[in-house]
């Protein structure tokens, strides 16, 4: 054999003894057969077989695997974003002349997805008061084939009745499908609930360290996982394993990170309920959150993200404030070992229930920063934006 050939081709090694805690990162474009007769006969693999490296390889395999465990699912998807979950769930089972309802606290791009892609192509959407509950039955018509739930919304935190919704959509043989990343299976988990679709974005909790961009979507029927993987394959959609392997490591730690992060989440809410600076705190754990009684019923316990409702204050005032933070940084997404603070604009997202508040919103993700530097980190921007509320009053 030629140089030139021991140069491409790798010499099998002796791989007994060999055991790791941790996962193979297995890169892959071709796949290579045995012989001519596997060739031919490599559609008969299905989904679930090899095939193709964009179609999957074991390191996508084994975080599927995981999330399905987690989940109680059949199988796992994984796709590039959390946002392409949504999209694909929604481009598989909705053709023209359907309709899919989506919740008024939706992750914005979600309702620019429905609108601008959708609509134009023949599939109508509708917006639905996220607190509705059983009541969604009065919106389900004939063209309805999929209603998307997400628990809580990630910006407003309302809580959503998932049991009353997918009972009234499954008594109309619709689909449901729901956005369960701020709880993660840990805390809900979808299917058990008789959702059909369990996405959530796992650049946030799952990675865990802000350094990935991936979704998955878990079903319970096989059924669904085939039309998903049909929509992928002809959109030529699939997901890099160095990716999965970022989220096979930061899953093994996810329990830990958020036990830590739903306890302090709760202090710090209650903690600034108690702020002059603040009109209202929205965290599920607090009995004055919309859907609370739901979380109650459903969760019973907490992620790292809520929000906080200021009362009116100069734009300079809140720009400098947010500016003097040293521990939080100023940033979009949750999930990792930062903490994040968001400023959001919710009035122009909503439709349906509209949003009254006139001070600005903060969504708070909570790091794993030390506890006592955050609350100072926090306390002072409080107190910046406390002093002018006070001269109101005053």
């Amino acid at each position: 054999m030629h140089d030139a050939t021991r140069t491409v081709h790798h010499p099998a090694v002796d791989e007994e003894g060999y055991a790791s805690l941790t996962v193979p990162t297995h890169r892959a474009s071709t796949i290579v057969y045995p012989d001519a007769a596997s060739f031919f006969a490599r559609r008969h693999r299905g989904f679930d077989g090899y095939t193709y490296g964009l179609h999957g390889t074991p390191t996508t395999r084994t975080l599927e695997a995981q999330l399905t465990a987690l989940h109680g699912g059949v199988r796992t998807v994984l796709v590039p974003s959390g946002q392409a979950a949504v999209a694909i769930v929604m481009l598989s089972v909705l053709l023209p002349g359907d309709k899919v309802l989506i919740p008024d606290h939706v992750y914005p791009p979600v309702r620019s997805f429905c609108e601008e892609h959708l609509a134009p192509r023949g599939i109508a959407y509708g917006v639905y008061d996220p607190l509705i509950g059983a009541d969604i039955a009065g919106l389900i018509d004939d063209a309805v084939k999929l209603v998307w739930v997400e628990s809580p919304g990630s910006g407003t935190m309302e809580v959503q009745d998932v049991p009353a919704i997918v009972r009234a959509a499954k008594a109309r043989g619709v689909l449901v499908g729901c956005d369960n990343t701020w709880a993660t299976p840990l805390i809900f988990k979808p299917l058990a609930h008789g959702a059909d679709f369990a996405c959530e974005a796992l650049t946030k909790y799952v990675g865990g360290h802000s350094d990935l961009l991936l979704g998955s979507i878990t079903v319970a029927d096989l059924g669904l996982r085939q039309m998903l993987k049909e929509t992928l394959r002809g959109l030529g959609v699939g997901v890099s394993p160095d990716e999965c392997q970022l989220a096979l490591r930061g899953i093994e730690t996810m329990a830990l990170r958020l036990a830590h992060i739903g306890r302090v989440s709760e202090d710090f809410a209650r903690r600034i309920a108690r702020s002059p600076a603040v009109e209202r705190v929205l965290h599920p754990a607090l009995p004055s959150c919309p859907g609370h009684e739901f979380w109650r019923r459903d969760m019973g316990r907490s992620s790292g993200v809520f929000s906080i409702v200021l009362k009116p204050a100069p734009h300079a005032l809140l720009e400098a404030a947010l500016s003097a933070l040293a521990v939080f940084a100023i940033g979009a997404s949750w999930g990792g070992t930062r903490s994040l603070i968001a400023p959001m604009a919710i009035a122009d997202d909503r439709t349906v229930t509209p949003w009254t508040d006139d001070g600005m919103v903060l969504r708070i993700s909570i790091g794993l920063e030390a506890e006592d530097d955050l609350w100072n980190d926090l306390d002072a921007l409080l107190a910046a934006l406390e002093r002018p509320a006070a001269a109101r009053v005053a």
